[in-house]
């Protein structure tokens, strides 16, 4: 039999291993800009064009290359941060792998120039899918640039799996800003088809999160530092009253690399308790320094997924730092005892301790109690209370006769109880109000019941049925859009003051591609630059006043919604619209409101589940009821 194990050729194995490093090019600029950092860098320039599909270039002023190590940086493993195995666990450089720019060119078309520091000519190398086509001399400025052309070229299944250039962007907007956060030391830009984004300068960590987030947080935000022997946390964290219903302003830096740790942000949410609403996310960025050897980063390709020796220390460090900061700053809620006017009036306040009334106060018997050793909680031998003991016993003998039924034996076999009269007559009161109780509900009038604020209890010839609120309406909401997006669009209430709404620029990107849509559900927004959007009018079924957390709980669910399900874009708008606006577990409902969402509901085409297939209410019927009795 012939061999039929063969090593697979560089370009084939060079795209097996992009397919987990370049997922999109959000994670080509990652890998660029990451490694213009390493390069020490003060200036860098982010350059894209169609969302990354047809160019990224990197340009930064940092020390260059050699032209043999310009050549060897395409290598699969090939890297200057590492040397030893023991280097993984003293990494402080932002990549070590060696991995990025081998799968880049891997799968793009990939132009690089570069000139070290000092030198008079740099080197102008050009590849396309793993094979060198041209590498010569060039003149151009001290440090390097790298431009990816035409992603996915030769990858035309992984290319067509792409989102849509305003996805795309967003995910690209979302790596410049963590890696910009990160190094507020280094001026940054980002330009989009000719068109500049971001022009970052070089400044404070402060400076830095006004310039990405916007000067509104200048004034909100207080500063975290707290140092250790073991680690350092230091950055800022928003006031209570900036927390928004929507994700996307938490950073997390360890050794000023961004991370994501759901765990470390369940410690800042525990900070937050009862200072923020539980649906809501605080602002804040954080960075932790430690030790390398205490954390492990090669967990996942992107690497932003670590392990930290021991959790549960810097669960504490975190959450204890960001007390400390909301104390030191008064944000904390502390009891407020407000002093009584008429305490000032009384004679004990009022007017002088004369030697006579000390003389008085000694020879009590209270203060000699109170000021002899040991005698604090002693007990006056004349006082009454010295038969304590006694209240106690005749309370218990009183207890065991009342509440307990005595049998006596007259003969064998025949048994007569005695009840007391005090049993008897509490019975008959429990068994009053019982029944009074059951009087009260309008069960037997088929009037539907709310239960614990989250259910709706409503009678049927069969038996009776339990409505989840939240669910049901969330049906009833979903096609309810549909039907304003097939037919007829829905009508839009004009806003008497219109509200002027700050976002980040990912979600600001979101929004825009979002806004046919969004117009046609009943929302009328308009673009003011630079991530603000005038709120003019919303949907005729969300209450006035509540335009800005309306459109932050939709983004928060249209977010979720893209990364679990692969639905197109408008049924993503729709679900999380209705899931949105549903009526919240816990609210109370009138008698009117329950009885409209039973009405509605089952008029609906699908009245048994909500759109992400939760049942919307169970069914009891009387022979399943008669079966639970025996």
């Amino acid at each position: 039999m012939a061999d039929i194990i063969n090593l697979l050729p560089d370009n084939i194995a060079n795209q097996i291993a992009a397919g987990e490093v370049i997922q999109r090019p959000a994670s080509a600029v990652k890998e660029l800009l990451e490694n213009a950092v390493d390069a020490g860098a003060t200036e860098i320039q982010l350059i894209i064009r169609d969302a990354g599909k047809e160019l990224v270039q990197v340009i930064d002023n940092g020390k260059g290359m050699t032209e043999t190590d310009a050549r060897m940086c395409f290598e699969r493993h090939a890297t200057s941060k590492i040397q030893t195995i023991d280097d993984l666990f003293s990494i402080r450089t932002m990549g070590f792998r060696g991995e990025a720019l081998a799968s880049i060119a891997a799968v793009s078309q990939v132009e690089l120039k570069t000139r070290l520091r000092g030198s008079e000519i740099g080197t102008y190398i050009e590849i396309d899918n793993s094979a060198v086509k041209k590498q010569e001399m060039c003149q151009t400025a001290e440090g390097t640039s790298i431009a990816m052309k035409n992603l996915f070229f030769n990858v035309p299944a992984r290319r067509n799996f792409l989102k849509s250039n305003a996805a795309e962007m967003r995910h690209i907007v979302d790596e410049f800003i963590r890696v910009a956060m990160s190094f507020p030391q280094i001026q940054f830009t980002l330009t989009n088809n000719t068109q500049q984004l971001f022009y970052l300068e070089k400044g404070s960590l402060k400076q830095r999160i006004i310039a990405i987030l916007g000067q509104h947080y200048n004034a909100r935000i207080v500063s975290v530092k707290e140092t250790t022997d073991y680690m350092n946390v230091y950055g800022f964290v928003g006031k209570p009253e900036t927390a928004k219903k929507t994700r996307g302003d938490q950073f997390f830096f360890v050794n000023n690399r961004f991370i994501k740790s759901p765990y470390l942000h369940h410690a800042i949410m525990n900070a937050f308790a009862e200072m923020i609403p539980a649906d809501s996310y605080p602002l804040y960025v954080l960075f932790i320094d430690l030790d390398p050897g205490h954390v492990d980063i090669n967990v996942h390709p992107t690497k932003q997924e670590i392990k930290f020796d021991d959790e549960k220390v810097m669960y504490a460090f975190v959450q204890s730092a960001v007390k400390h900061a909301l104390a030191q700053f008064n944000i904390t809620p502390t009891l407020d005892f407000g002093l009584d006017p008429g305490i000032q009036h009384l004679d004990a306040v009022s007017k002088p301790f004369t030697e006579q009334q000390q003389a008085q106060s000694v020879n009590t018997s209270l203060y000699k109690t109170f000021t002899q050793a040991n005698q604090a909680h002693a007990i006056d031998a004349s006082s009454n209370l010295k038969h304590w003991k006694d209240l106690y016993d005749i309370g218990k003998s009183n207890a065991d006769y009342s509440g307990t039924e005595t049998d006596t034996m007259d003969s064998p076999g025949q048994e007569t109880y005695t009840t007391s009269a005090t049993t008897i007559e509490s019975r008959s009161t429990a068994t009053s109000m019982i029944d009074e109780g059951w009087q009260d509900t309008s069960i037997d009038q088929k009037v539907p019941v709310q239960v614990h604020q989250q259910y709706i209890l409503s009678q049927i010839k069969s038996g009776f049925i339990l409505i989840d609120q939240q669910a049901a309406h969330e049906r009833i909401l979903y096609e309810r859009y549909q039907r304003a997006v097939q037919e007829t669009p829905m009508a839009t209430q004009q806003s008497l003051f219109p509200q002027t709404l700050q976002l980040l620029p990912a979600d600001a990107a979101l929004i825009m591609e979002m806004l046919p849509d969004l117009q046609i559900l009943g929302y009328d927004l308009e673009p003011f630059g630079k991530g603000t959007f005038v709120v003019r009018g919303t949907p005729a079924d969300i209450q006035s006043g509540n335009e800005q957390a309306s459109i932050e709980g939709l983004l928060e669910q249209f977010k979720n919604y893209s990364h679990e399900l692969k639905v197109p874009r408008r049924e993503q708008l729709i679900r999380s619209m209705a899931r949105n606006n549903a009526i919240p577990l816990g609210k109370s409902l009138s008698t009117r409101e329950m009885q409209n969402i039973i009405d509605e509901l089952f008029a609906c085409a699908m009245p048994n589940s909500a759109p992400g297939g939760k049942y919307t209410y169970i069914s009891f019927k009387l022979t399943d009821l008669a079966k639970m009795f025996g």
